[in-house]
């Protein structure tokens, strides 16, 4: 297979030039579990893992390969194997904040051009939920389109549409069902050859369906959702890449059950653009839409320009946002005083050394 197929272009093979070396190649990572790599090579598909050095030089977790990503890498394509040397620079990274109360970074997918954010036209219909993946696709660097799937289950496809298109401001909106065929045309126009599309979305809304419908052939197992509460169940368990037949490529991601912010300010500025709209017309610049006179915001909402329920979502985001920065503060800081420490040691290891 050529490596263009992949997506590599001139672009990426100027910022990988300075890598191959030494008979390095390129490579793209198709899939990641427990730090082994397996990743697509003009060589073949090799499973692959990060060296010694850069291991050591890995101060985060995102420092790591994540499906998506570009690498370079000494190939032993007759063992089948590989070891990653360098990550080349992202263009585009779709991250949130591991689960849980540890405040690392979790890349869902990188270098992606689009991001699908399906979400079902049943129970799992969630407006609120929509702005929080909205929120953080905007920061990613990638462009957001809204994909409502099982559309053949839905009596007020039009309604829900509505509610969508009043929270996403300037995404394309599309309804489709991959069972029934419909709609998927719309979408192939995002997949062509070298392009990249993640799919996020919660357990059950059809992200495998739409994958196999793509592929023409069952890449992914798809189970039925529950009917007592249209939950899905977890049939992907890792992210994974998929090279079609007309050669886009796409990448699956697992449901989410916990989707928590990670350093998404301006994506937050830019899903919320009304809020911010309204924040900005009021007549004082430390408003806090509470009780001060000539709030643009408090008018907004009792004029019914702007839901409450929105707003209320936007705070908590923005709260939810304040808080991660403070928690990665404190991090940081605990770090530095961790570097600093060993730094001593060190100095006081040498002059010990010398004395001796």
């Amino acid at each position: 297979m050529s490596i263009e197929q992949y997506g590599w272009n001139d672009e990426w093979f100027a910022k990988g030039e300075h890598y191959l070396i030494n008979n390095r190649i390129a490579g793209r990572v198709a899939q990641e579990q427990k730090g082994m790599y397996r990743v697509w090579t003009e060589a073949g598909t090799l499973n692959a893992e990060v060296s010694g050095k850069f291991r050591f030089q890995a101060a985060e977790r995102g420092d790591f390969p994540a499906v998506g990503d570009w690498v370079i890498l000494d190939a032993r394509p007759q063992e089948g194997k590989g070891i990653i040397h360098q990550l080349l620079p992202r263009t585009s990274c779709f991250s949130r904040k591991v689960a849980g109360e540890v405040t690392d970074e979790q890349i869902v997918a990188a270098n992606v051009d689009t991001i699908f954010i399906v979400m079902a036209l049943n129970n799992d219909f969630n407006i609120r939920r929509l702005e929080r993946y909205l929120t953080m696709a905007w920061e990613s660097g990638a462009n957001p389109a809204v994909v409502l799937s099982k559309s053949d289950l839905c009596d007020d496809k039009q309604d829900k549409v509505m509610q969508v298109e009043a929270v996403a401001f300037g995404v394309p909106v599309h309804t489709v069902s991959a069972l029934q065929n419909d709609g998927l045309e719309e979408l192939s126009g995002y997949l062509s050859s070298g392009r990249t599309v993640a799919l996020l979305g919660s357990s059950g809304v059809g992200k495998s369906t739409i994958i196999n419908a793509f592929a023409g052939r069952e890449l992914q197992e798809v189970q039925e959702i529950r009917e007592s509460d249209a939950k899905g169940r977890h049939t992907t368990t890792h992210r994974e890449m998929f090279l079609l037949p007309q050669g886009g490529i796409l990448i699956d991601t697992p449901g989410m059950r916990e989707l928590q912010l990670w350093e998404s300010v301006d994506g937050l500025k830019q899903s919320f653009e009304d809020v911010e709209a309204y924040a900005l017309a009021c007549r004082f610049r430390d408003c806090t839409h509470g009780t001060e006179p000539g709030c643009a915001v408090k008018a907004a909402i009792a004029g019914g320009m702007l839901d409450r329920e929105r707003y209320e979502s936007y705070l908590k985001l923005q709260k939810e946002l304040a808080y991660l920065e403070r928690k990665a503060s404190a991090k940081a800081r605990l770090a530095e005083k961790q570097r600093g420490r060993q730094l001593a040691k060190q100095v006081r290891n040498t002059k010990s050394g010398k004395s001796s």
